[in-house]
């Protein structure tokens, strides 16, 4: 079996990834706060997780992964918004979450097993809140009910921060009810307009940690495998679920292995409303930037390291995209194929691919191996190169290569024809190389004659058959 490592933020050490079962391994991700459309950076940790799902599906088996993402659809921002637009917060939260499924489908990225609603575990909020208080690891104080952050020696432990960083850094409310600045509100009233259940403590509504504490209970018990998100909630927001949820369950772990991805950038600046480069996902869609485009080129960058969108990315992932398109389609793969070499037993992983993915989500590395594996000359010899296409989530309806590779109703590319546009590319490159301008020029002029559309990226050369391909053209290149 793969040994799948992973950075884990808990220890800060890159570990052997050992599931407490394997016949059932559970993974959460923090979703978003329903309010409005998703901008880019918001899809890196879904993209991240989503490449680790299909990876731990591979390792483990379909059926033994379970993985979850919430919507947090109880929230100020959402009742600012609805007061603002005068619209109900129900209409708001529904709208949002379609939008959501709509943009990160585009990308690619499958559905969750789970997709838990905040509003939906309120009365296991209200327990695991009262169980707190109970064990004096919560205290009740003007309507609030708030964390006591003393009562837990490792809190900070998570993100490296002692209490005192901690207090200078954060943006701490401010309450002359606090015990200490740090605790943090599991429960506050709720005035009129605003959205609220009764409680022991009166009517209102849960604070912002406890939500996911209380999904990930109800979903995988008191210990699960992976917890992660962007680098911008380890503090405070994964520090509070971790301490209270330890506090709750002091015999549990709550989450073993801990990810988080760095930030986005656009240009090489931080993204941002007041310089212009804030954008959201369905803005690049709109635009009309391919979601599998998008994915590729969140891809190219490892998760742990800040990445970058620049407009010389996205053309590049176009490019690579067309030149791999072109040769699946251009050796048959579509479901048929697909069917074959699984029935032939050759519809499997490259080993080197895997092993690059799985060491810690290696995904440019994997796209590296990718540009290798492209180079096969048969279908067989590129099934391994497609099936990490597949993996990496790409190409997930194998019906569409066609459209993927030049449009609908474009001419098929038969295999053999293929290895001709090859040879021929071949031989204009060496003949650059060479200098032998003249032989360069001859081949160009008949791929150009033939239809043949050829891109140059990178001092690499990408076809992929245009409207007015013509085959029999290909032949003259030997004159």
């Amino acid at each position: 079996m793969t040994t799948i490592r992973l950075q884990n933020t808990k220890t800060r050490r890159r570990e052997d990834f050992v599931p407490l079962d394997p016949a059932n391994v559970r993974l959460y991700l923090c979703g978003p706060t329903v309010y409005d459309r998703a901008h880019l950076g918001n899809a890196r940790p879904v993209l991240v997780f989503d490449v680790l799902y299909r990876l731990l599906r591979e390792v483990y088996g379909t059926d033994a992964v379970t993985y979850a993402r919430n919507f947090t659809d109880v929230d100020d921002k959402i009742n600012a918004r609805a007061a603002e637009a005068g619209r109900e917060i129900g209409d708001i939260t529904a709208e949002t979450v379609r939008w959501y499924h709509e943009d990160m489908d585009a990308l690619g990225a499958l559905r969750p097993d789970h997709e838990p609603r905040a509003t939906a575990h309120i009365g296991a909020m209200v327990d695991m809140i009262a169980d707190l208080v109970a064990k004096d690891h919560a205290y009740v104080a003007e309507g609030h009910v708030l964390f006591a952050v003393d009562s837990f020696a490792d809190y900070g432990a998570l993100s490296g921060r002692s209490l005192d960083d901690m207090i200078a850094g954060a943006r701490v409310e401010v309450a002359p009810y606090k015990r200490n600045p740090m605790d943090f509100v599991l429960w506050k009233p709720s005035g009129d307009g605003v959205p609220g259940w009764t409680s022991p403590w009166g009517y209102g509504r849960p604070g912002w940690h406890i939500e996911c504490s209380a999904m990930t209970e109800a979903l995988f018990g008191p210990s699960f495998d992976i917890h992660g998100g962007g680098n911008d909630l380890m503090f405070p927001h994964h520090e509070n679920e971790l301490a209270q949820s330890t506090c709750a369950h002091p015999d549990g772990e709550f989450a073993r292995y801990w990810i988080h991805n760095e930030m986005l950038q656009v240009e090489g600046k931080k993204m941002s409303k007041s310089l212009g480069n804030f954008f959201t996902v369905r803005d690049l869609l709109d635009q009309d930037v391919r979601g599998d485009v998008i994915r590729l080129v969140f891809l190219g960058t490892h998760y742990g390291k800040p990445m970058d969108w620049t407009e010389k990315r996205r053309a590049d992932a176009e490019a690579t995209l067309r030149r791999w398109y072109g040769i699946l389609h251009g050796h048959g793969f579509g479901p048929a194929l697909i069917k074959a070499l699984q029935a032939d037993g050759k519809w499997v992983p490259d080993a080197e691919f895997i092993g690059v993915l799985a060491n810690d989500l290696n995904t440019a590395g994997a796209i590296s191996r990718l540009h290798v594996l492209a180079k096969g000359k048969t279908p067989a010899q590129l099934a391994g190169f497609a099936y990490g296409v597949h993996m990496l989530g790409l190409v997930d309806d194998w019906s569409a290569i066609p459209q993927l590779a030049g449009g609908e109703g474009g001419p098929g590319v038969a295999p053999e024809i293929a290895a001709m546009i090859d040879d021929l590319l071949a031989q204009r490159a060496a003949a650059r190389a060479e200098k032998d301008w003249g032989t360069a020029d001859r081949v160009r002029d008949v791929l150009n004659a033939a239809g043949v559309v050829v891109t140059d990226v990178g001092g690499q050369a990408s076809w992929q058959p245009g409207p007015d391909f013509d085959a029999a053209v290909l032949g003259d290149g030997k004159r």
